[in-house]
């Protein structure tokens, strides 16, 4: 008997369970390949490093499929083949969180640690976890294809409505993980769902043609529920020595961790860990960190300038409200508007970090992209506070000459712009890069570096103004609302460094932002330094 008089004698699905499987199948891939960004992202970011490194071998990965079902589909053109592929790769898929959690958690500690090698290692683990069940995806659409065309004539009207279906559920994968289930379940629970969302498909598809056949296929669901009893319990970072963990999530864009410690501290970390984000505690407002130099940023003006000229501010960046919190303590109840991209991120904030209206009336936060909510505001302000870079995955629209054009048109007379930029000891090329590219928009730049972490804090003025502003204004009696503001600003001046010398200019047409901060990290940790690279809030 010839394969096709076979085939024919075998093709006892219908057309529409074969397009069926082809829209749930392209839903999965895209499902798996994104929360596959989530599950890598809670530990090594979503910088686009990890994005092209998750992208690239997805791709190698289903080219293979797309190959090796091609060749199976010709050889053995019968559903029960195809049934089994579907079967082997949604168990895998779903396999795929709990073989890697243990993996991911000695990552977390490796990053934390900043053992490169480990990290790497693990990122480069993780990935080959995707290697078998996504190339079996792959081989879904040929597969279906070989299946379903009947006739030589049609078959390119055939292979269009298939890859049209299979990118259809595609489309659909793309959007439900990332604005439903990662957010509400969790990215495990997310492969869970898809995962067995495909089998489920799959394994009545061949109960149908085989019932015992198909019943041995039972031990796979079997299976991930043993898994899921024996996986260890706790959180994917354990707090650190002397603390406890208040809460832990996911949202669409973050691993949200808070932790707090035996004095009451809290702390607001994200992904891979690497430095506090927001702090809190019920008395103190000032915590020798890098926020204490965004104060200073006004007194650049020239001298005399008095706390209460400093009249609203806009933070885009606003984490857990650290900064307005500050502002709000120093220089009055002013009105502060705040911008945070994680609606998950102001939430854990106002539950944790008192960053509420009865805590907090006088800052309105909005959740949404900083520079397109910058362009929808009508207000003016005195001081535009921007703490939105977190290395290595900087927001590069958030750096070019086309953006701090944009903040500009936002500054009331003598405004300032205060920036929080990551730096080593040694190299501060992307301190020099954004301070050049500032110096495109602002008649005047000055830098300090935070003492005793690997932050500098840019200041551009409306005006144009000398670094000696700073201590000329110490001269003065300062009139505000918090005598602490003398000792910062103190500090500040006694840190203001010289601006370094660069060629690079970020514009929206060039601003390689990621490719200059991966340089940094790489040559940082060449140097095997390793151990002190913190770029975040410390």
């Amino acid at each position: 008997m010839s394969a096709e008089s076979a085939a024919s004698q075998a093709r006892l699905l219908s057309k529409g369970s074969l397009y069926l499987i082809a829209f749930v199948s392209g839903m999965t891939t895209l499902a798996i390949e994104l929360s596959a960004s989530r599950l890598l992202g809670s530990v090594f970011g979503n910088s686009n490093l990890v994005w092209a490194n998750v992208i690239g071998l997805m791709l190698l990965y289903l080219t293979a499929g797309y190959f090796l079902g091609g060749r199976l589909a010709d050889r053995f053109p019968r559903e029960d083949i195809l049934l089994k592929l579907i079967l082997w790769a949604a168990f895998l898929c779903a396999l795929i969180p709990l073989v890697a959690r243990p993996i991911i958690s000695r990552a977390a500690q490796a990053v934390f640690g900043a053992e490169a090698a480990l990290a790497l290692g693990s990122f480069i683990v993780i990935l080959i976890l995707f290697s078998v069940p996504v190339t079996l995806l792959g081989t879904v659409s040929p597969f279906i294809i070989r299946l379903a065309v009947t006739d030589v004539a049609a078959s390119g009207k055939v292979a269009g409505q298939v890859y049209a279906i299979s990118t259809l559920g595609s489309l659909l994968g793309t959007f439900l993980p990332v604005l439903v289930t990662i957010p509400q379940l969790g990215t495990t629970r997310t492969f869970l769902l898809f995962s067995g969302l495909l089998f489920a498909i799959a394994f009545a598809a061949h109960f149908r043609l085989n019932r015992r056949g198909a019943l041995p296929y039972i031990l796979m669901p079997v299976a991930i529920v043993l898994f899921l009893l024996a996986a260890p319990g706790g959180p994917l970072r354990p707090a650190a020595p002397g603390a406890r963990l208040m809460f832990e999530g996911e949202s669409a864009y973050n691993y949200i961790q808070v932790q707090e410690d035996a004095a009451g501290y809290r702390y607001l970390y994200l992904n891979e860990g690497q430095g506090v984000h927001s702090q809190w505690h019920a008395q103190d407002v000032f915590f020798d960190g890098t926020w204490d130099y965004f104060l200073a940023a006004p007194y650049f003006n020239e001298a005399p300038f008095r706390a209460d000229q400093v009249a609203s501010m806009l933070v885009i960046g606003l984490a857990a409200g650290t900064i307005p919190r500050q502002y709000a303590a120093v220089y009055g109840d002013m009105p502060i508007d705040g911008i945070e991209l994680d609606p998950e991120i102001v939430a854990v904030g106002a539950q944790f970090f008192d960053m509420n209206a009865e805590a907090m009336p006088n800052l309105k936060a909005q959740v949404g992209d900083g520079r397109y909510l910058l362009r929808q505001m009508e207000k003016d302000y005195t001081v535009i506070g921007i703490d939105a870079y977190r290395p290595p995955y900087i927001p590069w629209h958030l750096t070019t000459v086309e953006f701090f054009s944009e903040v500009r048109d936002h500054l009331a007379e003598r405004g300032v712009v205060a920036i929080n930029v990551g730096r080593t000891d040694t190299d501060r090329r992307l301190v020099d890069a954004l301070s050049n590219t500032l110096l495109q928009v602002f008649p005047s730049v000055h830098a300090i570096d935070v003492p005793a972490s690997f932050n500098t804090i840019l200041v551009a003025t409306e005006r144009p103004t000398a670094a000696d502003n700073l201590r000329r204004n110490l001269s003065y009696p300062v009139d505000s609302v918090d005598p602490v503001l003398y000792d910062l600003l103190a500090a500040a001046a006694d840190n203001i460094v010289p601006l370094g010398e660069s060629d690079i200019i970020f514009t929206d047409d060039r601003a390689p932002v990621e490719s200059l901060v991966d340089s940094i990290v790489l040559r940082f940790l060449l140097a095997g330094r390793a151990e002190e690279f913190r770029l975040d809030h410390e």
